[in-house]
């Protein structure tokens, strides 16, 4: 008999078919949906703010001025390019990282479209804070729901498996890329990029553990991973 058992509170490691084996799957497609919709939300709020984005959105928005796509459709067309850096990697999408893929470029796309950009300088930071505030929940939803890594997530974590470098290292040299790259193609790079930088990360990890769904996983198949 397999022993069945309730991950202690924290992020566990699954394969695509142990995610959905793991219980509450209701509540757990709830929050990652939510969670996706207002990740997109949160991109939006800081366009139209323009006074910087996020290091990978930097490289989104410098891409639609040279190809015919909206934002969102940058988003998701790099999300599916950054999933085929997954297969060298053997990284291994849930439900979650297709998920991600479309939702959080269709929901940015649709807020854009009925969101104008504010005249006045204190609506502008407003709306620069509350994406980056929105986005460490909408990530702490998404990632809490273990439904699998967004494709950029999923980048990183690859890369420093193979690589056997530190997480912090993987994704600051990532994000160091892409706003580069971003900037070679006109993408924005401003004082809301820095603000993303550095809140970001403390952002998820405070809501994090609020939002993380414990499974009932079989120990063979459960690597725990701390929230961190």
């Amino acid at each position: 008999m397999t022993q069945i058992a309730t991950a202690p509170r924290g992020l566990t490691d699954l394969g695509p078919i142990a995610q959905l084996r793991a219980g509450r799957l209701t509540r757990r497609l709830s929050q990652l949906y939510l969670g996706l919709v207002a990740y997109g939300v949160s991109l939006a709020l800081m366009v139209r703010g323009d006074l910087g984005l996020a290091p990978w959105d930097v490289l989104h928005s410098g891409l639609i001025r040279h190809v015919p796509l909206t934002l969102g459709q940058a988003v998701v067309v790099m999300s599916f390019v950054v999933l085929i850096a997954w297969i060298p990697l053997r990284e291994l999408p849930g439900i979650g990282t297709i998920s991600n893929a479309l939702v959080v470029g269709f929901s940015a796309d649709a807020t854009l479209a009925v969101l104008d950009r504010p005249d006045g300088l204190v609506l502008r930071i407003a709306l620069m804070i509350g994406g980056v505030l929105l986005c460490g929940l909408a990530s702490a939803l998404y990632i809490g729901a273990q439904l699998g890594r967004g494709p950029r997530d999923g980048l990183m974590t690859g890369l420093a498996r193979r690589t056997g470098r530190s997480l912090r290292l993987v994704r600051t040299g990532l994000e160091l890329v892409v706003v580069v790259i971003g900037l070679v193609l006109g993408g924005t790079l401003g004082l809301g990029t820095v603000l993303y930088a550095l809140a970001i990360g403390p952002l998820t990890q405070l809501w994090l553990p609020a939002f993380t769904v414990e499974l009932s996983v079989r120990n063979r198949e459960a690597i725990v991973l701390a929230p961190n």
